[in-house]
């Protein structure tokens, strides 16, 4: 530790003098210190630097490293009267609805129904701003529905700016504790997720460092902790936990089967480092894991971990934007892009050791354009190994064109509809909900259907998420919202359900209606209930919309059965008499089937030089390996949980 103290010590101490002779004297530079993947420079006057666009460019470029100017929190306004000026510069036209603050960057977050008169011609509002109150400005459009997670999720970062300084700035030293390596060898071990579905968890290692992609669970698989949570009995887990040696985890989007479990590292004292993902998977997956431990203690179990392992998971969180290039480990530098697959996952690409191998992680993907967001992104700079899911992996599993899917799920609904049924869609809160609202809101637009969309569980609040990054969402629906005035998310078709009671109602009430509700594999939450109280009139009608894992109740209503036990919330098990008409419309997954997965490695660029096959049921992944490898003649393989595979 005294090595690694003074080797950082060493190298700040030589950048100190070279950005002590390229910023201007009147900045008044008060400290130089790493936070995060950033060297960070403190100024009592930052405006100087500021206005000289092209300083920090050229800091960079001489110091290789990720630059951030903030002021010194000495000169920062408390942030009452800060906001009180802000308020007198920027005119009242704007409409700014909230100011926040974020002490551990310097930062105010200023929203404002119209941004760009905060911003000012060419910026010249954000610059007195700056020069006013000291405080970093940051303006974003007031989302059309306000999130209680992301609002949650600020006022964390604020109350816990200090410690979350303190994070940042032990990362930092972590990060750069060594000179950039080439390192020696390179491998990755299987903690879940690998020939099976749920769990999804990677540890990739090399000589200096010890990064986790996921952690996820098996939510299907609660009631057997050997087949729910990753492998903490891999040897070489055990021993970087053990050892306290894990550098950075890497999620690459929110669904509980990739994210769940981190809280469980936070709750036992397990980790204490960072975790990189974009913005809406930090916010998306705190709404899940809330979530799924009020789910369990509903359902009288003891919740794997506290809201406060929760809010730890917050303030370990780091932040990166899709193209972000950002140094993780000595040897080890990540770039998130999109992954087409929900708001904001992404595919981790990890260049190790300085060139010396270039590894993706597919994580969930989608390769074709939907109502949502682009496809994924399949060009990298260099690429020799690319992990990737296999869902759909099999032979046969294609899916509808979108198009027709479309079709078959309005012929369900309104067929229906019109015999004064009720259809249940149980859908994921997190991206297929989203997706089928979109599809119904513009049938409703065109006339085409006439019925109350009530959606339950999570799914108006990650609705909320959301509408609060259109960055993120797909060209069409950034054009409807901001070039058209038109947000489809409002339409006045959706009606969020508030508790059980209004539940009850649309359950009782004889009209009919089209309810979305998550789980999406009825493995709790309110579409159970639905499913409960709907299944026994030949009215109504269930549609599948996403994966039916294995075990799951959705699994087995989809198999056919029609008299399904099912335990109450007494604790008694009640049989459940199916006669609802159910259906299966794949077309809407936000997996790549079959086809999209042999296009991706036929357009990748470059292509890999090794493919390996996870994140699908044993014969999918031994399928899709065997297919890849003879029509592109690249080396592949499909491994079991817990192998371990050298790359270099």
């Amino acid at each position: 530790m005294i090595k690694r103290e003074t080797f950082v010590d060493d190298i700040l101490k030589e950048m100190r003098e070279i950005i002590n002779q390229m910023v201007p004297k009147e900045a008044k530079i008060t400290e130089i210190e790493f936070e995060g993947p950033e060297l960070v420079i403190y100024l009592k006057n930052p405006e100087t630097v500021v206005k000289d666009g092209e300083l920090i460019k050229n800091l960079a470029k001489v110091l290789k490293k990720r630059i951030s100017v903030r002021p010194d929190p000495d000169v920062l306004l408390p942030p009452e009267e800060a906001e009180e000026r802000i308020k007198n510069i920027v005119p009242a036209e704007a409409e700014i609805t909230n100011i926040s603050f974020d002490p551990s960057v310097g930062e105010v977050l200023i929203e404002a129904r119209k941004p760009g008169l905060v911003i000012g011609k060419n910026g010249e509002t954000l610059r007195e701003i700056t020069q006013k109150v000291y405080w970093a400005p940051r303006v974003i459009r007031t989302p059309p529905l306000q999130s209680q997670t992301i609002y949650s999720v600020r006022q964390i970062l604020q109350a816990e700016s200090k410690d979350r300084r303190r994070i940042l700035r032990q990362v930092g030293r972590n990060i750069y504790r060594k000179p950039e390596l080439k390192s020696d060898w390179i491998r990755i071990t299987g903690l879940g997720g690998w020939r099976e579905v749920g769990r999804s968890s990677l540890l990739l290692q090399t000589n200096e460092s010890n990064v986790l992609v996921d952690f996820g669970i098996n939510v299907a698989a609660l009631n057997d902790p050997k087949k729910a949570y990753p492998h903490f009995d891999a040897p070489e887990f055990r021993y970087v936990l053990n050892e306290g040696i894990l550098d950075a985890i890497i999620v690459t989007h929110a669904h509980l089967d990739h994210s769940a479990l981190l809280p469980y590292l936070f709750r036992f004292n397990l980790y204490d480092g960072p975790i990189y993902a974009t913005p809406p998977t930090r916010d998306l997956m705190v709404l899940l894991q809330k979530d799924f431990i009020e789910i369990q203690q509903m359902n009288g179990v003891e919740p794997l971990y506290k809201p406060r392992d929760i809010k730890e998971v917050i303030k370990h969180t780091i932040t990166l934007e899709y193209g972000d290039v950002r140094d993780i480990s000595p040897d080890i530098r990540l770039t998130l892009h999109n992954a087409g697959h929900i708001l904001g996952s992404s595919i981790v690409h990890l260049h190790v050791g300085n060139g010396l191998h270039n590894v993706a992680v597919t994580g969930d993907f989608k390769f074709v354009p939907t109502r949502l967001f682009e496809p994924a992104v399949s060009r990298f700079p260099r690429l020799e190994t690319l992990i990737m899911e296999s869902t759909y992996g099999a032979s046969r599993d294609y899916q509808l064109p979108r198009e027709e899917a479309e079709k078959r799920l309005m012929e369900v609904i309104l067929r229906t509809i019109k015999r004064g049924g009720k259809v249940l869609i149980p859908a994921m809160a997190v991206g297929r909900s989203q997706e089928i609202m979109m599809v119904l809101e513009e049938y409703a637009r065109v006339g085409g259907m006439d019925a109350p969309v009530y959606l339950d569980g999570m799914i108006w609040e990650a609705t909320a998420i959301h509408t609060a990054y259109p960055e993120y969402l797909s060209r069409n629906l950034r054009n409807q919202i901001f070039h058209e005035g038109y947000n489809p998310f409002l339409s006045e078709i959706f009606h969020p359900v508030a508790n059980a009671n209004e539940r009850k109602d649309i359950i009782e009430s004889g009209e009919p209606a089209i309810i979305i509700a998550s789980s999406g594999m009825l493995v709790g939450g309110p579409s159970v209930e639905y499913f409960k109280q709907l299944a026994s009139d030949p009215k109504n009608s269930l549609i599948f919309v996403s994966y039916q894992a294995e075990g799951t109740l959705g699994r087995k209503v989809q198999r056919g059965l029609r008299e399904i036990p099912i335990v109450g919330e007494s604790g008694r098990t009640e049989v459940v008499h199916v006669n609802m008409e159910t259906y299966t419309i794949d077309g809407f997954s936000g997996h790549a089937d079959r086809r999209e997965l042999m296009n991706y490695i036929a357009r990748l660029k470059p292509r890999p030089e090794r493919v390996i096959t996870v994140h699908g049921e044993a014969q999918k992944c031994l399928d899709l390996a065997s297919s890849l490898h003879k029509k592109f003649s690249i080396s592949t393989r499909a491994p079991n949980n817990l192998d371990a595979i050298r790359l270099r």
